[in-house]
């Protein structure tokens, strides 16, 4: 852009405050996947710099969304249960790295019945007050990114706070053509 003399351009003062940059309630969904992972550790760093804390979800989708079930059927009970087993295992795994890592942190199940996925998230997150959405993603394109959706994507489409991206390492194997480096969090 070329400014002609005797044009003035307005002038807007922006006063930085480094304090509105730190996150002090982050919310991580986690479902066992590597990007989930990846997202748990970059929000359990950010958290620990920052004073903060971390609220580490796990949503069980309804089956009837999930899998084509009728929903006026019954579930096999067993299935049901695998899926509330598995989540509450998910989130005891969560915790121990959150407090190996010395951050104050919390965890809840949420059962999202009726609901997708990024409602049920965005829904957690504002009864935390969360003041960031810490989400993995595979980063899929094209056709895998239709046929499967992105929670990812939904969550970052719905969401009225700040969400952060954490991208899969088979994206950044295919970007550097090596090994990704794996997530790790350095204890205190």
């Amino acid at each position: 852009m070329q400014v002609k003399p005797g044009i003035s351009l307005p002038f807007h003062t922006c006063t930085h405050n480094k304090e509105q940059d730190v996150y002090k309630r982050i919310l991580v969904p986690v479902d066992g996947s590597d990007t989930s992972t990846r997202a748990l550790v970059a929000a359990l760093q950010m958290a620990r710099e920052s004073g903060g804390s971390v609220r580490m979800v796990h949503v069980i989708e309804d089956l009837a969304q999930v899998i084509a079930y009728d929903p006026y059927g019954a579930y096999p009970g067993d299935l049901s249960k695998v899926m509330h087993d598995n989540g509450q295992k998910l989130l005891a795994e969560a915790m121990a790295v959150a407090q190996s890592a010395g951050v104050s942190a919390e965890q809840h199940l949420v059962e999202a019945s009726g609901q997708r996925l990024a409602e049920a998230v965005l829904e957690e997150a504002s009864r935390y007050k969360a003041d960031l959405i810490v989400v993995g993603t595979h980063g899929r394109r094209g056709l895998g990114r239709v046929l499967l959706g992105s929670g990812a994507e939904q969550i970052i489409r719905q969401a009225a706070l700040p969400v952060l991206v954490i991208r899969s390492g088979e994206l950044e194997k295919a970007r550097h053509g090596s090994a990704a480096a794996e997530p790790s969090l350095s204890t205190p």
